[in-house]
């Protein structure tokens, strides 16, 4: 998972990654220390096409306010520089799983 704090340089990783997937975290936060480590192991495993980026939000304070995210943990996937959904606070991995695997083999042509 690769951190990025700047806004500027996060809207670039959108612009030139059809498929992104935002995990916006915070330093205090017990959810987000526990599910980051699922989250990269899933999207290793399962989706290596999706580019993974992690915002701390401690340290991106601007980010987090220009995408509007005032919970966490957040988490929000980005097809083709649009976002195509957000997710928040109790989060279930399965059926993030399975919302992502149906989008992931229309785009991807897969099945």
């Amino acid at each position: 998972m690769t951190v990025e704090n700047n806004y500027e340089k996060l809207k670039e990783i959108i612009e030139k990654n059809s498929l992104v997937f935002l995990y916006f975290s915070g330093e205090n936060c017990a959810v987000c220390k526990a599910l980051k480590p699922k989250i990269e192991e899933l999207f290793t495993q399962q989706f290596p096409a999706i580019k993974l980026i992690e915002i701390q939000t401690d340290k991106a304070l601007d980010t987090t306010a220009q995408l509007g995210v005032f919970s966490l943990p957040t988490m929000m996937l980005y097809i083709e520089q649009k976002e195509f959904f957000r997710k928040g606070r109790n989060v279930s991995l399965a059926l993030l799983v399975e919302e992502i695997k149906r989008v992931y083999a229309l785009f991807l042509h897969k099945e």
